[in-house]
């Protein structure tokens, strides 16, 4: 391919947008940052403004193509596709009128449902696993079908919308395309194969919208995006946006993008440290249902007419957040870098246990009830010993996902020794002390890729998969990531990761029924 080709990747996250912009060796040549408004209404609600993640996708990609420009590269002319990521099960419903959002949209982290979700507990056969077999999904706030029941039960906007036909749902991909390809002046109205694999209303094995879960939950169908793989060509950016009259041609939840960017095949798993973390395990053509409460899910469907490679996966909800938290609500650190140097001020956590249970626990305990604690406290502990927890918290939570795995599915990649490889990436990924502490919990080697942006580079991947820009021979010639990552070996004596995951599990185990602590 030319030089002068290139591919765009929106990230939009949970916390920040981001908008990068590859060449054809899958190189960065430019990237913007935003970060956008964080809502919390009330306790365990959380919520973003869909108007304002549009504005900041368009300045992103503005900054972006600016940078790229001033250093020599002509991207406004080879701009080939883009490609989008997105955080998953965070839910817009917008009306198909005006374009405008019917409320804010509620952040996947959000647990105002749990009242819904133990209703239809006590109504449904089976009650939290009711639709496992169907969707691969337990009953929980984490997914977007039940904080679409929460709207149009508690917003009379979105109520009426619904029943008039006016009320179009999507996840934030469903949002960002509708209003990039036109809005009212044609947008269109889709989802992707792996963000619909999060609402609980998708079928795994057909890989539609599953009918009796609609008729069930009393969603119509025609609120609902069509479906599409996740590298094929959807439609044109329309005039307006700074890369107007690009295809879009990739589209995935940001854990299955991340995914695709670690070039993970049958039986190599990943893990993905941002907000929450994400563990998964590709699994290939079968769909495992877990006996050990992770979610089965689509991995990616590279074509219309490209298998289906499906996952296992762990998600844990409070992971980069609880550093933030230490940034934000204690002001013990001014940015989120500063905690490796911090934490680095001692050498254990003193025996202190922190567990951010902020919102429930998600994989795989899924217990909506739990709240975040803090154990082991002394007279001797300090902010730096708390520090160290945190990051500790993120590892154990890792590791209790990789136990489930290890217990439902066989096959997972090894190293030369025959240790089990974790391939991981995301921000945080860039704490060296983070990423031993996690080979030390594991007990076996962590892999850093040399490009720890794997999510927007996914995206990046399946769109240039769809443009021709490159194979899947180019995307899975794995050798070559390898080669460039950093490995992290564990350290520490068996006997005190033993003893270590003791206390951890009685520190979870304090975090349960405190939902309802009075004020």
């Amino acid at each position: 391919m030319s030089e002068e080709v290139y591919i765009g990747s929106i990230d939009q996250g949970t916390t920040s947008t981001r908008f990068f912009i590859y060449d054809s060796s899958a190189r960065l040549i430019g990237s913007h940052q935003i970060e956008f408004t964080q809502f919390y209404p009330e306790a365990g609600w959380v919520e973003h403004d869909p108007r304002e993640i549009l504005e900041s996708v368009k300045v992103c990609m503005a900054k972006a193509l600016d940078k790229a420009t001033a250093d020599g590269y002509n991207v406004d002319g080879g701009l080939k596709a883009t490609g989008l990521s997105n955080q998953r099960e965070t839910t817009v419903v917008w009306s198909k009128s005006t374009g405008l959002p019917l409320y804010n949209a509620i952040v996947w982290m959000d647990a105002r449902t749990s009242s819904i979700c133990r209703r239809l507990e006590k109504e449904l056969p089976g009650g939290k696993t009711h639709f496992l077999e169907t969707c691969g999904l337990p009953i929980s706030p984490y997914f977007s079908a039940m904080k679409l029941l929460w709207l149009v039960e508690n917003v009379p906007e979105v109520k009426v919308a619904v029943e008039k036909g006016d009320a179009m749902f999507g996840t934030i991909d469903s949002w960002l395309i509708w209003n990039l390809t036109g809005g009212l002046d044609g947008g269109i109205h889709v989802t992707d194969v792996s963000n619909a694999s999060r609402t609980m209303l998708m079928n795994l094995k057909t890989l539609e919208w599953d009918k009796p879960t609609l008729d069930t939950l009393k969603i119509p169908a025609g609120i609902l995006p069509k479906i599409v793989s996740n590298a094929e060509n959807i439609g044109t950016v329309a005039k307006g946006w700074p890369i107007a009259g690009v295809t879009i041609s990739g589209c995935l939840g940001d854990q299955h993008a991340a995914m695709l960017g670690q070039a993970c095949k049958k039986g190599q798993a990943k893990s993905t440290y941002g907000t929450g973390a994400f563990i998964m395990l590709n699994t290939g053509k079968e769909i495992f249902h877990s006996g050990h409460g992770l979610l089965s899910t689509v991995a990616f469907k590279l074509g219309a007419k490209g298998p289906v490679n499906y996952a296992l996966e762990g998600s844990i909800a409070i992971a980069g957040a609880a550093v933030q938290w230490l940034r934000d609500s204690l002001g013990i650190i001014n940015s989120a870098s500063e905690i490796e140097e911090l934490a680095l001020q001692v050498e254990s956590t003193g025996g202190v246990y922190f567990v951010p249970a902020f919102n429930g626990l998600f994989a795989p305990f899924w217990r909506d009830d739990a709240r975040g604690v803090c154990i082991g406290i002394t007279r001797f502990t300090n902010k730096a010993h708390i520090a160290r927890a945190i990051l500790e918290s993120m590892c154990f939570q890792v590791r209790d996902v990789l136990d489930s795995m290890h217990k439902d599915a066989k096959g997972e990649e090894n190293d030369e020794n025959g240790q089990f490889l974790l391939r991981v990436d995301g921000g945080a990924t860039v704490n060296n002390l983070l990423m031993q502490i996690q080979a030390d919990i594991l007990g076996s080697p962590v892999v850093r890729p040399a490009d720890i942006e794997t999510t927007s580079l996914g995206a990046a991947y399946a769109a240039g998969l769809a443009a021709g820009v490159w194979t899947e021979d180019d995307i899975f010639n794995s050798d070559d990531k390898i080669k460039d990552a950093r490995i992290f070996r564990p350290t520490i004596a068996v006997e005190l990761r033993k003893k270590k995951l003791e206390s951890w599990a009685k520190a979870i185990e304090r975090t349960f029924d405190l939902a309802d602590l009075s004020l």
